[in-house]
Parts: C-alpha cells; sequence; structure tokens
C-alpha cells in the first residue's frame, strides 16, 4: 500500500500542475497585436540660393629663377680680381664687374693690329698713287698692259689688307673687353669656382648665376581644369595675356606668407600620362622684403591658387548632399522628398559648384538617408542654411 502511495504522488503533482497551467491561461489577459506609428526621419536642409562666384585651382611647384646663365670663359689668361659679391648666394647689379683676366697679352696684340692697320694705310696709299700713274701713262700710250694689271693688283692686295688689320683691331680690342666680366642683369651668384691667380681656358664655366628681377613658378594642373582658367585653348601658341591672377603661398620660418604673380605661359605639351599641362606663373621682384616678408627664393615649394572664371550663378553644396548620377533630394512644401537630377560644375573638398537644376529657394537635403526614395515624409531638423 505504501509503496502504491509513492508512485501515485508524482503523478498527481504532475497532473495538479498542468491543470494549474491550463487555469492561468485561460483566465489571463488577452494579448491584442498593435501596428507600429511611422516615424519621419530628421533631415537638416540647405537653401539653394544661386551667387555669383570666381572659380578657383589649386596646385603647387618650385621656384626657379626667370633667367640663369652660367658664366664661362671668353679668353684664356690669369685671374687678377674678383668681385666680393661673386660667391654662392651674392648679389649683383647690372653692369657690375665681376671678376677680370690678366689683359696684357691682349693689349699687345691690340698694339700689332694697330701697327699693322699702320703700315696698311701706308701700302695703299703706295698703290693707290701707283695706280693713278699708271692709267695716266695709258692714256698717252706710254704704258703696258701688264704694267695697268700689276698696278691694279697691287691696289687691290693693299685695300684687302687694310680690311684684314682692321678686323685684327676689332677682335684684339674685342678680346681685351673680354678680360674684364660684367654683369648682364641683376641677379643672385648660384654657384661659382673661381679663385685669385687661377688661370681659366677660353670656355671654361667658372660661375652660375641667374636674374633677380622676376621668379617663376611651373604649376601643373590637370587638362579638365582648363575650363575654370581663360587661358588660351590653342596650347601651340605657347602664350597667355598674362592676366590670370596667382596667389602664390608658402610657409617660410613658421609663419604663413602669400605673394600674388601672373600666369604669363603654357608649356607645349600635354603628358600622355598624367593628364597634366604646365602653366607658368611670374612673381615680380621676389627678393623684395616689405614688411619683414621672407624673399620668395628659388627652390621654395609653393602652393598656388590660380583665380579663374566668374560663373554668373552657382549653388555651393556639401559633398554628402549630392547622390551618385550627380542627384540631390529636394524637400518639397509637403515635406516630401524629391529627387532631383543637377549640372555639377566642379567637386572641390568637401564642396560641389552647381551650375543647373536647382532653383533659388530650394530646400535641399544635406543629411545621408541611405534608404531614402523619393515621396518619403521627413522632418526638417532646424531653419535650413543658406548656401554659400
Amino acid at each position: 500500500m505504501k509503496n502504491l502511495r509513492q508512485k501515485l504522488l508524482p503523478m498527481g503533482i504532475v497532473m495538479g500542475g498542468i491543470g494549474l497551467a491550463a487555469i492561468l491561461v485561460m483566465t489571463g489577459p488577452s494579448m491584442q497585436s498593435v501596428v507600429p506609428e511611422f516615424v519621419a526621419p530628421v533631415v537638416e536642409t540647405q537653401m539653394a540660393m544661386p551667387v555669383k562666384m570666381q572659380m578657383t585651382v589649386y596646385t603647387h611647384g618650385t621656384v626657379r629663377p626667370r633667367s640663369q646663365t652660367d658664366l664661362i670663359a671668353e679668353v684664356s689668361g690669369r685671374v687678377i680680381s674678383i668681385s666680393d659679391e661673386l660667391v654662392s648666394g651674392g648679389f649683383f647689379n647690372k653692369g657690375q664687374l665681376l671678376f677680370s683676366i690678366d689683359a696684357l697679352d691682349y693689349e699687345v696684340a691690340l698694339e700689332q693690329a694697330k701697327a699693322g692697320q699702320a703700315r696698311a694705310v701706308s701700302e695703299l696709299a703706295n698703290a693707290s698713287k701707283a695706280h693713278a700713274r699708271q692709267q695716266n701713262l695709258a692714256k698717252r700710250q706710254s704704258a703696258s698692259e701688264s704694267q695697268q694689271d700689276d698696278a691694279l693688283n697691287r691696289l687691290r692686295v693693299a685695300e684687302a689688307t687694310l680690311r684684314e688689320a682692321l678686323a685684327r683691331i676689332a677682335k684684339a680690342r674685342r678680346d681685351v673687353s673680354r678680360t674684364r666680366v660684367t654683369a648682364p642683369y641683376d641677379g643672385r651668384v648660384r654657384t661659382e669656382q673661381l679663385d685669385i691667380g687661377q688661370f681659366v681656358n677660353r670656355g671654361a664655366p667658372v660661375a652660375t648665376i641667374y636674374a633677380t628681377d622676376f621668379a617663376e613658378v611651373r604649376l601643373p594642373v590637370h587638362d579638365q581644369e582648363l575650363a575654370f582658367l581663360d587661358l588660351p585653348l590653342a596650347i601651340s601658341k605657347n602664350s597667355v595675356d598674362g592676366d590670370v591672377v596667382t596667389r602664390i603661398k608658402a610657409r617660410f620660418a613658421g609663419k604663413d606668407h602669400e605673394w600674388q604673380g601672373v600666369i604669363v605661359r603654357t608649356e607645349g605639351e600635354i603628358d600622355p600620362k598624367t593628364r597634366m599641362i604646365q602653366l607658368v606663373a611670374q612673381v615680380a621682384d621676389p627678393y623684395s622684403t616689405p614688411g619683414g616678408k621672407p624673399p620668395l627664393a628659388v627652390g621654395l615649394f609653393v602652393e598656388a591658387e590660380i583665380l579663374g572664371k566668374e560663373l554668373p550663378a552657382v549653388v555651393v553644396l556639401p559633398r554628402q548632399a549630392v547622390r551618385p548620377g550627380d542627384q540631390v533630394f529636394i524637400v518639397n512644401s509637403q515635406s516630401r522628398l524629391e529627387l532631383r537630377a543637377l549640372e555639377v560644375v566642379k567637386r572641390q573638398g568637401n564642396r560641389v559648384f552647381i551650375s543647373a537644376g536647382l532653383n533659388q529657394g530650394d530646400l535641399v537635403c544635406i543629411t545621408s538617408l541611405d534608404d531614402a526614395i523619393p515621396g518619403m515624409l521627413v522632418r526638417l531638423a532646424n531653419n535650413p542654411v543658406v548656401s554659400s
């Protein structure tokens, strides 16, 4: 009997639990399905306001001299004087004596040429008299034809000798003048290899100098960027009017500085690999230092902002507002999204320049929505930003 109760007790507990669960299910609250309420996403907008804008092209380059010259000795000799400015980095003025070579041998050659000229003048005078005498005798039929020919030949030889003597004098004077080497322009010394007492040979390079009236910067620009600049399309002309302004910027001695230049020419071809064309900007008086500004020294790496064409009506949008295919969402008067196609003029940094597709006062959605579709209801986060 005891064993029977032990077997029935667990069964009774299980049955009681099942009954209690059934009672709880039958008497519990009923569940009702509720459709979730749609919450429109909050977006930021920008009001489209077309404005007149000057396009710019940004690039970079290295400063180089406008004119660079290798000083080469035109005569041989020993160096007897050197200017204090003829050192690496030295400045000099146009016409300044840079160095001189011992001119004694060339002055002697000049005196010899002058003596030769005097001799040739004397010989020409005698030959002229002899020729005139033979002509008088020929009129009286007292001179033979061979005598007349000899007199004429001596006259022509004397004339040629005089011309040769004059040429020798000109060469000797030129050689004497070449013993004094003067600066062809205001400039600066880049390198020099010259010392007092050094013997230099004719044709030997002794220094490299460059002009300081202008500095040039070669600026690579992509061929697509030329659409924003007032430059000639016929690049083969290799020249421009010089009215394309360029701001040259560089950081020197821990400070930012700026110079103004102009584009003076384009180089003759487009690089087939990079599709770049080289523009040449020129900066006047690069070594002037007004207000403590440093000189625009040769070799300085600079950034350039080239001022281009003015567009009459441009809307500037942040890059994230423009969707693939150059489209944007407009928020209409019912707070719904409308898809609008654009005409993009240029992308620069985080900005996109729009020339067509937007009307003044349009509210452009500038919030990036991955699941946005035309007609979607949205809420404005704040007052729209005015484009600028």
